[in-house]
């Protein structure tokens, strides 16, 4: 089984956030197959930056957890490159006026259903509008 890990866990593990114990008892509880998308790679990397630009960490420590990062996901992940069907995917789920979805919430959804994944995040309103259209969330 694998699982695709959104831009929320990605900054748990490698940044001290408050729920970087909970994704750490995952990972360690659940020997899977980890995947992470080039999208969820530049979310995280967003938010990085953003952290520096508020001056959370400083512009060394940033480098580290890019550094940190590069080497896990090139050594224990699998990289899953986003594509046009994943876009047109997310369009779908944008259009349903059921759902409370932002674009990169639903383009995270969608590489995840593409891939065959059970999605993990800790963003609530994404893991409720993945479960409403049928989405296999892990339970983090």
């Amino acid at each position: 089984m694998s699982v695709y890990l959104d831009a929320s866990v990605l900054v748990a593990l490698f940044t001290n956030d408050p729920l970087t114990a909970r994704a750490d008892i995952f990972l360690r509880a659940n020997p899977l197959v980890l995947v992470v998308s080039d999208f969820a790679a530049a979310e995280f990397s967003s938010v990085i930056a953003r952290h520096v630009r508020t001056k959370e960490i400083t512009k060394n420590d940033a480098r580290i957890v890019f550094s940190n990062f590069d080497t896990w996901t090139a050594s224990t992940t699998q990289r899953a490159v986003i594509n046009g069907a994943d876009i047109i995917a997310a369009e779908v789920l944008l259009r349903r006026l059921d759902l409370a979805l932002r674009t990169p919430d639903a383009l995270n959804i969608s590489i995840a259903q593409r891939v065959g994944a059970t999605l993990v995040t800790f963003d609530k309103k994404m893991a409720a509008a993945a479960r409403a259209i049928g989405a296999v969330i892990a339970k983090v």
